[in-house]
């Protein structure tokens, strides 16, 4: 329940976990626009890079110390690799608190960026539960930031805090929203973190949101996003667990995410922060964000799970594992 992207910590039983955002499941996001400029549909949809002309400057591309973080960061480098840019690669830097001042100061060009945490780190009281909105107001901020920064196009897919039951539970019951669990909530064991009390994207969603009795009649203290909240689901001892919407353990045990069907948490999509001083010496700057934005245009909730589950629980190589999903789907 936080409102800064963090990593979330911890594997047994082969449960390793990803990171999430600030409170409970997010609705799925509005597709890429072309908002911010540059990308044609066409290569925004994927399919063939580009073709680029003109200068191909040297580019520093950073990201979180988060392995989603990282393996978007790493896909966009290979891309550009082909496309002839010399790429220096600052992977794993930090938390926002230290990643977003060095792209502000320069010392890197471009990194892959939460809309949702990312606009919550300038102003929480600004997010939505739409994901181009939210967009669109980071960009207007970061636009006098370090000289100037261009938020790229969003993705399809986000990774969030989500309410998540088992297949069975969802089948019994007939859950696909977090609606659907309003008529069954004294019938489910929820699993909560402790300070969802207090916090007004956990409890305030649920009663004011959603409509639901809080506290529910039988809960117990679990840390979102946890080892122990997802074996706790897995083994039957909860029967709703909040967890991070691209967590690996949701692909390795087939959960099932609940759609936020109310918006009541901020969309998390992703998408490239690139420096405008680094744009100026592009030549072609609609085929360089073209070559972006058709690798995050495919970054679908799903297909981030499975690359978590590749890297987290198969223990595939962050470099390894971009190149192979950039030659699945077409990039590489």
């Amino acid at each position: 329940m936080r409102l800064n992207r963090a990593i979330a910590l911890g594997a047994s039983l082969l449960i390793v976990l990803g990171a999430c955002s600030s409170g409970a499941t997010q609705s799925p996001s509005a597709p890429p626009s072309a908002s911010t400029g540059g990308a044609s549909p066409s290569a925004a949809a994927g399919g063939a890079s580009p073709s680029v002309t003109g200068a191909t400057p040297d580019i520093k591309i950073g990201s979180d110390a988060f392995y989603e973080s990282a393996v978007v960061a790493e896909m966009w480098a290979q891309v550009l690799e082909k496309a002839g840019y010399k790429v220096t690669r600052q992977l794993n830097i930090g938390a926002r608190q230290v990643r977003e001042p060095a792209l502000e100061q320069g010392q890197i060009d471009m990194v892959p960026e939460y809309v949702g945490s990312g606009l919550g780190y300038y102003d929480k009281t600004m997010t939505t539960g739409d994901g181009q909105q939210n967009h669109d107001k980071l960009q207007a901020i970061v636009s006098g930031k370090g000289g100037g920064i261009t938020v790229f196009n969003i993705s399809p897919g986000q990774d969030t805090n989500a309410f998540v039951v088992r297949s069975d539970t969802a089948t019994q019951f007939t859950l696909a929203k977090i609606s659907d669990l309003v008529a069954q909530q004294a019938n489910l064991t929820w699993g909560l973190p402790a300070d969802c009390d207090t916090n007004p994207l956990c409890s305030g969603a649920l009663k004011d949101g959603y409509g639901f009795t809080y506290p529910p009649a039988k809960r117990k203290p679990l840390d979102a996003c946890s080892a122990p909240m997802a074996e706790a689901l897995q083994g039957k001892a909860i029967d709703i667990a909040e967890l991070c919407s691209t967590q690996p353990a949701i692909g390795q045990f087939s959960f099932v995410v609940l759609d936020d069907d109310k918006k009541t948490q901020p969309a998390e999509n992703i998408a490239a922060m690139v420096r405008n001083d680094y744009l100026a010496k592009v030549g072609d700057k609609a085929a360089f964000q073209a070559l972006i934005d058709g690798v995050t245009a495919k970054l679908t909730t799903a297909e981030l799970t499975k690359i978590g589950v590749e890297i987290q629980v198969n223990h595939k190589d962050v470099a390894a594992e971009a190149t192979q999903w950039l030659k699945d789907n077409g990039l590489l």
